[in-house]
């Protein structure tokens, strides 16, 4: 039942958290990087209000697992999500740059599509780390 309420929980900050940030404008970075941290406020109040009053949802999370597999799976995740954040970033400046370039020159599409398609190859570089990660716990 405790699980059901941290569910619930999770989904209403999430919910929340979204609208807040719909209303961000990118007239000021700062203002952005206010509402991500206000949202992340909000999402850990209120997730760990909901981990104060029912304990029992964390400790039956706790089950069978040692911290080297906890440590894994962190691994894991951080070697999947740093590496999709990359390729964001990295198809973000290539492809702006790549439509310009097809706007001057058009022969150039397929040379921008390779550029592109390296740009995406970190991320999938980074699901195979984490799936040879996943793979030895």
């Amino acid at each position: 039942m405790a699980g059901f309420w941290v569910l619930v929980s999770v989904s209403v900050a999430t919910i929340f958290s979204g609208l807040f940030l719909r209303k961000a404008t990118l007239e000021g970075s700062r203002k952005v990087i206010l509402r991500f941290v206000l949202m992340g406020l909000f999402a850990s109040i209120v997730l760990g209000g909901t981990l104060a009053v029912f304990p029992e949802a964390s400790l039956a999370a706790a089950g069978g697992l040692s911290s080297g597999a906890g440590m894994g799976f962190v691994g894991a995740a951080v070697a999947a999500g740093l590496a999709c954040i990359g390729a964001g970033i990295a198809v973000a400046v290539v492809g702006a740059a790549a439509i310009g370039v097809i706007g001057e020159k058009p022969e150039m599409l397929g040379t921008t599509l390779i550029y592109l398609g390296l740009a995406e190859g970190i991320a999938i570089y980074g699901v195979i780390v984490a799936l040879l990660i996943l793979g030895k716990i």
